[in-house]
């Protein structure tokens, strides 16, 4: 849920990847033999999904196995500090300004669906901003969560393309969860729900994680879909 500094992340992974870019420079085919090479393996590849997902897949491999080398064989640097910082900071700003691109166009695209879909016959328009429809309803007078509960769900979570990021539904295990531990726009639903109730929550991004980005399934700045039935409340199941 954290903003990361891409470049700092970088920084901190080259030394665990170091001994597989070594032991494969010169070689077409590393054989992943020993538990060590496999391990190894693991590091290189967790690294390298680390800098795609950040946006770092063009970063030169053969240089930075180049840099490793020069490190461990305790060589002198080939570029001064003031080359490296300027290269750092130069690639630190395009990626900032990707990335603000980008979640700017995820609020504008998540603003768009929330006021075509609050027009919808069935959804509730919150003045939170919070939209939700009533799927199925509990029985009536049952019991309803406060913020200090605890709660079973069942959840489907998509983003508005319906590209799915988070399901309880498809685990096949609901989840237990405080009620004021979740983001904002499923305590204010939560509080609202009854036992036995299915709701769909239509979740604006500051509802939900705004610039912020708990995984990378869910970019900064969406507003998000969620299917939630209330299945019990600790404490309350009577």
């Amino acid at each position: 849920m954290f903003k990361k500094n891409k470049i700092a992340a970088v920084l901190g992974s080259a030394a665990l990847v170091s001994t597989v870019i070594l032991s494969g420079c010169g070689e077409k085919e590393v054989e992943l033999k020993t538990n060590s090479d496999k391990v190894s393996y693991g590091i290189g590849y967790n690294v390298g999904s680390g800098m795609r997902q950040e946006g770092l897949e063009e970063m030169n491999v053969a240089a930075i196995a180049m840099g490793l080398q020069d490190a461990l064989a305790d060589k002198e640097r080939r570029l001064s500090m003031e080359e490296l910082t300027a290269a750092f900071n130069e690639v630190r700003a395009i990626q900032d300004d990707k990335m603000k691109a980008l979640n700017d166009e995820n609020l504008r695209l998540g603003q768009e669906f929330l006021k075509k879909n609050g027009e919808r016959e069935g959804v509730t328009v919150l003045e939170s901003g919070l939209q939700y429809e009533v799927l199925k309803s509990g029985e009536e007078g049952a019991a309803q969560p406060e913020v200090s509960d605890m709660v079973t769900t069942h959840y489907h979570g998509t983003l508005v393309d319906g590209t799915v990021f988070d399901s309880s539904v498809d685990r096949g295990q609901p989840a237990t969860f405080p009620v004021g531990g979740v983001i904002k726009g499923w305590i204010e639903a939560l509080q609202m729900m009854k036992v036995g109730d299915k709701w769909k929550l239509y979740v604006p991004a500051n509802l939900a994680y705004g610039t912020q980005s708990p995984s990378p399934k869910i970019p900064a700045n969406s507003a998000l879909i969620f299917e939630v039935e209330l299945l019990s409340i600790k404490g309350k199941e009577s």
